[in-house]
């Protein structure tokens, strides 16, 4: 069985093929970076201008560098939300269009859903290995904690109440003067710094609860970058910012890790920790859910971690092979901009 991904949530223009054992063929990502670096994030109008344009050159190469024609396709899987919606409608409007010219099922796919099934690209599993498990997604746009007792059935315990972990990243890599996207950049700039020079406030500290925060650390990070100012001026040395990217980076993973924990005690039947996510790129959080958490954690190859249409073809492979080809005939639904749990089980 083939499937084709395609993926336009946000700045990244994806479109992938891959077979029932989830091994990708080919799998293309056109990315925008350099189109809102410039603005220090993304613009939802220029994002979707970019996808129009790059949709069909790209779903032309993946086909031509699979070899294959869209008859050999079973189904077509793509990301209906979250996401900006100027770019879901983009990439839904082609994929609702090549679905009705061509008579293929189309699987609506959730986004976030689809970043836990990265973790099972070009690898061999078996399901009662991993599950049931705990997921987290940690992102740009995303911070959220699942219970899964399989691989389709996901109860969200847990998501940010304000400002999502990898956005973070991003606003303060700007506050201290590095480029987008900023993740990768606080990183290897907190390599080279001391974590404990700047102590930060400990979000959402009460261990009962299952939530996520990243606003006041942020608004920390403002503050104590104007008091550095006061005294070595408008340009910082390397050093502070060094360790001010590392005090914020163990902060900021540190909630990740507190919560998982937590997460772990309360469903003690968990066989593993499923993560994914621009942000399980991140060493430092590869590193630390190593070495603290009880349970093994499994993650994409970091490629893979960011946004990509194998991770959607992947689920709604998942999907089809579930639920049959009749339950995904119509082509009336809407792409959404928030969470809309029940997307992605069939709706």
């Amino acid at each position: 069985m083939l499937g084709l991904g395609i993926e336009s949530s946000c700045d990244d223009t994806g479109i992938a093929i891959v077979d029932g054992e989830h091994r990708v063929l080919v799998s293309e990502v056109a990315s925008q970076i350099d189109c809102h670096r410039v603005f220090g994030g993304v613009v939802p109008e220029i994002a979707a201008r970019e996808h129009l344009q790059i949709l069909l050159p790209l779903y032309k190469k993946t086909l031509e560098k699979a070899s294959i024609s869209i008859e050999n396709i079973d189904y077509i899987a793509v990301t209906a939300g979250p996401g900006l919606v100027g770019s879901l409608l983009v990439g839904v409007s082609f994929a609702k269009g090549l679905a009705l010219a061509t008579g293929k099922p189309l699987i609506p796919v959730d986004h976030v859903h689809g970043h836990v099934h990265s973790v099972f690209l070009d690898v061999s599993w078996r399901e009662e290995d991993r599950f049931p498990a705990l997921a987290l997604v940690v992102s740009g746009g995303h911070t959220n904690l699942y219970w899964m007792r399989t691989p389709l059935d996901f109860t969200l315990l847990a998501s940010t109440i304000d400002d999502a972990c990898g956005e973070s990243f991003d606003k303060v890599a700007k506050m201290v003067g590095l480029e987008y996207p900023g993740g990768a950049k606080i990183e290897s700039w907190a390599k080279r710094g001391n974590p404990k020079t700047y102590p930060m406030p400990v979000m959402m500290k009460d261990r009962s609860q299952l939530q996520f925060s990243y606003s006041g650390l942020k608004t920390h990070v403002v503050y104590l970058l104007q008091r550095l100012q006061q005294t070595h001026g408008t340009r910082l040395p390397d050093e502070v910012i060094a360790d001010v990217c590392a005090s914020f980076q163990e902060e900021a993973l540190g909630q990740l890790i507190r919560k998982t924990q937590l997460a772990v005690g309360k469903y003690p039947g968990a066989k593993s920790l499923l993560v994914a996510g621009g942000v399980a790129a991140s060493t430092r959080l590869r590193e630390r859910l190593a070495q603290e958490i009880s349970i093994p954690a499994f993650f994409p190859s970091r490629a893979n971690c960011m946004d990509n249409a194998a991770m959607i073809a992947c689920y709604g492979g998942a999907l089809f092979r579930n639920q049959g080809v009749e339950a995904f005939g119509a082509l009336d639904w809407d792409v959404y901009s928030r969470y809309r749990p029940q997307m992605g089980q069939g709706a």
